[in-house]
């Protein structure tokens, strides 16, 4: 069966924002240099917000009210902005069912995982695909990924399980200062209550995740998923026995890589060495 057509997203939306946000600031009688110098910011930053080349993120927005003295108008922009669906047709109900998930477990080897990415480290991933996608799409498909993450923040979030390889947390994707951001985010993620981290480490002899990166998934019908990608293409596991097979894998997995101090204590040793 082809996808579904879903409707096209509102590409006027951000520069309508962005217009918000210039004449609030105008009004305001600052010029984008003082602007930026108050939020703490980059003046290139506020540009390709104003220009409508880079989403307003909400935690931006709110020090933007604060600095002119807004009612939180600019708040309620960001967090109703139309969603704009940078999520191929193939993993649609992948996303859909991650919103709603119970319980995720999560193995990656090539990227830390999505849910506990930072927004420049998430930038910076998404700006190394090839083709390259244009400055406006990759800002577009970084607000989308870090919207994920509100499962973190639930009144109950779900119980998160990841096993990460290695290599991805010595790879210095977006420069130093991104890694170290996202080392950093990553220690702190590790001490949350509701989040199990743990490292496969480099020179293991037994390694039971050769075959790729997969995530286990359990809905609110306690329905059990798996969900796999490839280069250019996803697949939403639903037979029982395959997902019991990644099941054992997984479990395997856990038993393979470091425990939680362990973990912690590889990423203290990596922010020392960055």
């Amino acid at each position: 069966m082809p996808p579904r057509k879903r409707p096209r997203p509102n590409e006027t939306a951000m520069k309508m924002v962005g217009a918000l946000v210039a004449a609030a600031r105008v009004d305001k009688g600052m010029t984008q240099r003082t602007f930026a110098e108050a939020l703490h910011m980059d003046i290139e930053t506020v540009a390709s917000i104003e220009q409508g080349r880079r989403t307003l993120m909400p935690n931006v927005a709110e020090k933007m009210d604060r600095v002119l003295g807004l009612p939180g108008l600019l708040t309620v922009a960001a967090n109703k902005m139309p969603e704009v669906d940078m999520v191929p047709a193939w993993a649609e109900e992948y996303m859909e069912r991650e919103r709603e998930a119970l319980a995720l477990s999560w193995y990656d080897t090539l990227t830390v995982p999505g849910l506990l990415q930072t927004e420049n480290y998430a930038r910076a991933v998404l700006g190394c695909r090839v083709p390259f996608v244009g400055e406006e799409k990759i800002e577009r498909q970084t607000a989308h990924r870090i919207n994920r993450q509100q499962i973190l923040t639930r009144l109950v979030p779900p119980t998160l399980s990841f096993i990460v390889w290695e290599a991805p947390l010595r790879d210095r994707i977006g420069g130093t200062d991104v890694y170290r951001e996202q080392l950093r985010h990553l220690r702190a993620c590790a001490a949350r209550p509701t989040v199990s981290l743990q490292v496969l480490p480099l020179g293991v002899t037994a390694h039971a995740g050769l075959d790729g990166p997969f995530i286990l998934l359990e809905t609110p019908e306690f329905q059990h998923l798996a969900y796999s990608e490839t280069q250019r293409r996803s697949f939403l596991v639903r037979d029982p026995n395959e997902v019991s097979i990644l099941t054992q894998k997984y479990a395997m997995l856990r038993s393979q890589a470091l425990n939680f101090a362990e973990t912690q204590d590889l990423l203290d040793r990596l922010l020392g060495e960055s």
